[in-house]
């Protein structure tokens, strides 16, 4: 006789009934304890899922509150959840899903010092962060206490998925050795993000999940999942551990946590504006600017389409992409004050204005979207 219970048997009837799953396959799902790092695109999917899924405990790490932008892709929260703290949120609707699941939530930052006690107690790790310490982090700690790492990225029409399991395959430093230097890969704040492409690489995640549980298929071990979505593409690239890799190579260099902001080269807020500089104006300060002096220039490299979206009368439209072949439509007599969005499209700008031999350069710091804040509420957000 099953160790199911009759509501079990009806709730999970179609697990069941499948020969690859069946009674021991739901039974192992129930048992399973899954801890999802984020609670935002990717989390969203995983949550609702993997708890419609029966499996038993779900942990969930997150700190940030939910946002009016979030709700565009972030499916687990709902309108009147606008400032709720995501845990709670996400905790409140898996349980409205299914209500015999254990839901662990963890509203703090993960950290080098708290990351190994938090993953300790779960059977498998799914990354859905957006950020580059985090996921190095997420990566080596998995990698010294053995657990596999369901990983997941998105930016704009573009997704990609895998499974790192150590010692079985490569980690993500076995992809990405290095990180990327610091403003050179936006975010989605920065760049966008096609609302239902967390949701399809999510459900992948999700899969990959299920299918390590049961030990069933060939999961995405050594294996990049590519996904585009504006050619509805799949394409995959196989993967390989690297013998140097400096975690879980033949000759491991790196064998207790470090320091991933450092080692990111940030040691900053992760939208990226920075912390301020001896170029940075606040957005009052670049306002009385421009009233004292008509000439200085507001220069804006966003993208046409942000320009359309919002912008500052007085600004001036060159985007960064453009900025080396536009150079010489600014005066260097003048004072330029550059904003993009939230910062770092507009700090990569002052370097090349320095380049082209621009003295008097100013910075918006917190970009537009600080000015809608401070200077003119009036204004819309993106």
């Amino acid at each position: 006789m099953a160790s199911l219970t009759r509501d079990q048997i009806l709730r999970y009837s179609r697990h069941l009934i499948m020969p690859e799953i069946g009674v021991a396959g739901q039974e192992k799902l129930l048992a399973a304890k899954i801890l999802l790092i984020g609670a935002g695109g990717l989390g969203s999917p995983l949550g609702l899922y993997l708890a419609a899924a029966g499996v038993g405990t779900l942990g969930i790490v997150d700190f940030d509150a939910v946002d009016f932008t979030n709700l565009q892709r972030q499916i687990i929260h709902r309108n009147q959840d606008v400032g709720r703290l995501k845990v709670e949120s996400a905790k409140e609707r898996i349980l409205s899903i299914n209500p015999d699941l254990t839901v662990n939530t963890y509203n703090t930052k993960l950290s080098r010092d708290n990351v190994l006690d938090i993953i300790k107690g779960y059977d498998l790790v799914i990354d859905g962060t957006d950020n580059f310490p985090t996921r190095y982090l997420v990566n080596d700690a998995c990698v010294f206490q053995k657990k596999p790492n369901i990983y997941g990225s998105i930016f704009r029409f573009d997704g990609q998925a895998t499974v790192f399991s150590p010692f079985k395959g490569p980690c993500y430093r076995c992809l990405f050795p290095e990180p990327p230097p610091p403003g050179m890969v936006p975010s989605c704040a920065e760049g966008g993000v096609l609302g239902v492409l967390p949701g399809i690489v999510g459900t992948i995640q999700a899969t990959e999940a299920i299918k390590l549980v049961m030990g069933r298929g060939k999961p995405l071990i050594g294996r990049l999942l590519l996904f585009n979505a504006l050619n509805m593409e799949f394409r995959e690239v196989q993967i390989r551990r690297s013998a140097d890799c400096p975690v879980c190579g033949d000759r491991p260099t790196i064998k207790e946590l470090i320091d991933y902001e450092q080692f990111c080269g940030l040691g900053r807020g992760e939208e990226g504006a920075g912390e301020a500089t001896a170029y940075d104006l606040s957005p009052q300060e670049a306002k009385a600017l421009l009233e004292r002096d008509r000439n200085a220039v507001l220069l804006d490299v966003r993208e046409p389409h942000e320009y359309e979206i919002v912008h500052i009368d007085r600004a001036k439209l060159i985007p960064l992409s453009e900025l080396h072949l536009r150079a010489n439509e600014l005066d260097t007599a003048h004072t330029i004050v550059v904003h993009c969005h939230h910062g770092p499209r507009s700090r990569q700008a002052l370097k090349v204005l320095e380049q082209f031999g621009f003295k008097k350069l100013k910075h918006l710091h917190g970009g537009i979207d600080a000015w809608a804040c401070e200077v003119d509420p009036t204004m819309p957000r993106y």
